[in-house]
């Protein structure tokens, strides 16, 4: 994940180290820099934090491996690169169909009448402008998606000063297991929501988007509470708050999920690599979570528990406002 400031309690005790180990990299660096100055640079900043771990290396605490979410008949092959599903394989009801905030089940006087298979489009939210704020440092994608999952459980406002609060905790939550740069990571994530009051979320792993999708779907549906997506292969976070199905995936067990309404707190900024950011609740369709969407692959080593899979943030109860 992307890192945050380092926690200044540790700052102080590795400030003079470090800045002797900047100097002997600046010293090296000097011819480099007049050859290509932008390649040099960029070099130089990766081995100053690379010495900056070295150094100070984040802490080696324990925490809860991604939990592994075995895959439904129809969730091996991703159903944004399948074919259609037969309208007709309606396959096993589950437990209710999925509602609208605040909606109650309608009445039927036909308890053995079997659910209609119909498309869904479901969404927490109504103005999600309302609910958004931009990672105020470029590399608070992680800080910024923790805020907002926080507001919309009605547990931190919408501000700079609350994010820069938020950033400045990540002290408290760290561990090189889940992000081997430091800060903040899924786990990270789940910390801060505890902290903040906001329980029962856990970070989850998929072999297929399929799954990861309709895992994420159902409990936005159950729970009425969004999901953190880890995108650009665990690089950037996303919030979730609603999709789109050809079935209700609460009723449908091979109900195909195919997209998403997110928050991107990368928003209104432009990458090089992924391109512009959506306006918050933009509906991300099948084409833009093949894009974006993609397995856990971080280039500073190996995570085993998420490695290849789809990864993410996910409520596993409702909370009381």
């Amino acid at each position: 994940m992307n890192p945050s400031p380092r926690p200044a309690t540790r700052g102080l005790r590795r400030r003079h180290v470090v800045a002797l180990g900047l100097a002997v990299v600046v010293l090296i660096a000097a011819a480099a820099v007049a050859v290509n100055a932008f390649d040099s640079r960029a070099h130089l900043r990766g081995l100053a934090r690379r010495i900056e771990l070295l150094v100070d290396p984040p802490p080696d605490v324990a925490i809860a491996a991604a939990v592994l979410v075995t895959p439904e008949p129809g969730d091996e092959d991703d159903p944004l690169d399948a074919d259609p599903v037969d309208p007709d394989a309606s396959g096993q009801p589950l437990v209710q169909p999925s509602l609208a905030p605040g909606a109650t089940p309608a009445a039927t006087t036909d308890a053995t009448a079997a659910p209609q298979r119909v498309k869904v489009d479901v969404n927490l939210l109504k103005a999600p402008e309302r609910w958004f704020i931009s990672e105020t440092d470029k590399e608070w994608c992680a800080v910024a998606g923790t805020q907002i999952v926080l507001a919309l459980h009605g547990k931190a406002d919408l501000t700079e000063r609350f994010q820069n609060k938020l950033a400045g905790r990540i002290g408290e939550w760290e561990s090189r297991r889940d992000s081997l740069n430091g800060g903040w990571g899924p786990a990270a994530m789940v910390k801060a929501l505890n902290a903040y009051g906001v329980g029962g979320y856990e970070v989850r792993a998929y072999q297929t988007r399929a799954s990861a999708l309709k895992d994420a779907a159902r409990a936005i549906s159950k729970y009425h509470a969004p999901v953190l997506l880890l995108a650009w292969r665990g690089a950037h976070t996303w919030v979730m708050t609603g999709y789109r199905a050809d079935a209700d995936p609460l009723v449908f067990r091979n109900a195909k999920v195919s997209g998403a309404y997110i928050l991107d707190p990368w928003y209104p900024r432009n990458s090089s690599i992924w391109g512009q950011s959506d306006p918050p609740g933009t509906y991300q369709d099948a084409s833009e979570m093949r894009r974006n969407y993609l397995p856990w692959r971080r280039p500073e080593g190996n995570y085993p528990d998420r490695d290849g899979l789809f990864i993410a943030v996910v409520p596993t109860e409702t909370l009381n406002r």
